[in-house]
């Protein structure tokens, strides 16, 4: 290969490491614009970007809705985006969807999807926020004591059956 191509080669070589590395991390742009108090921002990497389908970025918007940080207070856009990331196996989704079905804030009040969620959540509790692992050796006993037998049994069943999507 002649010189000036290998030249231009490495040249270009060196240029795209540069420019890989320069590329910052779509989490932790949407988690710096969201603790910075840039709302619009941190809605539009978590909507439009590449971590629209994911987890984390469906929980942080439900977070944003229940909130109203950015977006109107709204209890079940909130409920939405969380169920989007529970279905995944997301553990601090699943926590605050139980919260929701249990006071029925944005869903109808359930029980035993409240109970359900909270098992789930305290299955994944090494996956969840310092913060969320407290409230989450209270919770199915809380809600528990609202419930019939037959209703723990369901819940428990549902958790058994559960699949994330």
């Amino acid at each position: 290969m002649p010189k000036p191509i290998r030249t231009v080669l490495l040249a270009i070589f060196i240029a795209m490491s540069f420019a890989s590395a320069a590329v910052a991390d779509p989490f932790d742009d949407a988690r710096a614009a969201y603790e910075s108090g840039e709302y619009s921002t941190a809605l539009r990497l978590y909507l439009f970007g590449t971590l629209a389908d994911q987890g984390y970025a469906q929980f942080r918007l439900g977070v944003m809705y229940a909130e109203g940080r950015g977006v109107p207070d709204d209890s079940a856009e909130a409920a939405k985006w969380y169920r989007r990331a529970a279905d995944q196996g997301h553990a601090d989704a699943q926590l605050y969807l139980s919260v929701l079905y249990d006071v029925g804030s944005g869903v109808p009040q359930d029980h035993v999807q409240a109970l359900m969620w909270s098992i789930l959540a305290a299955g994944n509790s090494q996956a969840l926020d310092t913060e969320n692992r407290n409230i989450i050796d209270e919770s199915p006993s809380i809600i528990g004591d609202k419930m019939t037998p037959e209703q723990i049994a369901e819940a428990r069943k549902l958790a058994r059956e559960w699949r994330p999507k």
